[in-house]
């Protein structure tokens, strides 16, 4: 099943935080001052953009960046939203429009937060999208190491917390299948081209070896957040 490239997913609606319609969601986008500018969102089901891409079309189209409606997705809008402290603190509080009570914002729990591919920020020049980094091939100069699967951020031992001093790993999947963990730093960096699907490094030697070996026990790692971008 080929992925879905259409959709970027923002955050998924946890359940109900506050009596007038808010909810708590985890948050997938290192931007969520992108709903101060850019309000205008999609809400759809869990799972709905990793739909395979044919599927994804016979379940919405799109006129330009703007997807029509359809039976799984509805439009939104953000009206304000926060950051949480303490337990939550990593999460964000989403208040839409024309959502006002505990009772509809109850029916909006497990929604995944949406927007079309084409109407992501731009970044700056040290930092890409986890989307454009998911199937390149890495290489150590000019060797090829595997493909990246998924990037991973390092957290606090118990989770819940993202540790943003740490460098993203790439999860990168060796032709033998094995997992090799890859600090995804700029001081190892000496190329980026994701049209070309390539990632060149210069890695300390050992590296690949080492994080070969400890990969299953890497402390705490979270799976990447499917709109954030990947500090270089």
């Amino acid at each position: 099943m080929n992925s879905a490239s259409q959709w970027i997913v923002l955050a998924q609606i946890l359940r109900p935080q506050g009596r007038k319609g808010e909810v708590l969601a985890d948050l997938f986008t290192d931007f969520p001052e992108r709903f101060d500018t850019h309000p205008s969102v999609w809400l759809a089901p869990e799972g709905f953009a990793e739909q395979s891409e044919a599927e994804q079309t016979d379940a919405a189209t799109h006129a330009g960046s703007q997807p029509a409606a359809s039976p799984l997705t509805q439009s939104a809008e953000v009206v304000s939203h926060w950051l949480p402290v303490g337990r939550n603190a990593g999460r964000i509080v989403l208040h839409f429009a024309g959502i006002d009570s505990i009772e509809q914002a109850e029916k909006l729990s497990g929604k995944e937060v949406l927007i079309p591919l084409e109407e992501r920020l731009p970044l700056d020049s040290d930092a890409a999208y986890i989307s454009d980094l998911i199937g390149c091939t890495v290489y150590d100069r000019d060797r090829a190491i595997g493909t990246v699967a998924t990037v991973e951020f390092p957290t606090t031992p118990d989770g819940t917390r993202r540790l943003d001093d740490a460098a993203p790993l790439l999860s990168v999947l060796s032709p033998s299948g094995d997992e090799i963990l890859i600090p995804f730093a700029r001081d190892f960096l000496l190329s980026l081209d994701p049209a070309a699907k390539s990632i060149r490094m210069s890695l300390p030697e050992g590296l690949t070896e080492i994080n070969l070996q400890s990969s299953n026990e890497s402390s705490s790692p979270k799976k990447s957040q499917r709109s954030s971008a990947a500090e270089k």
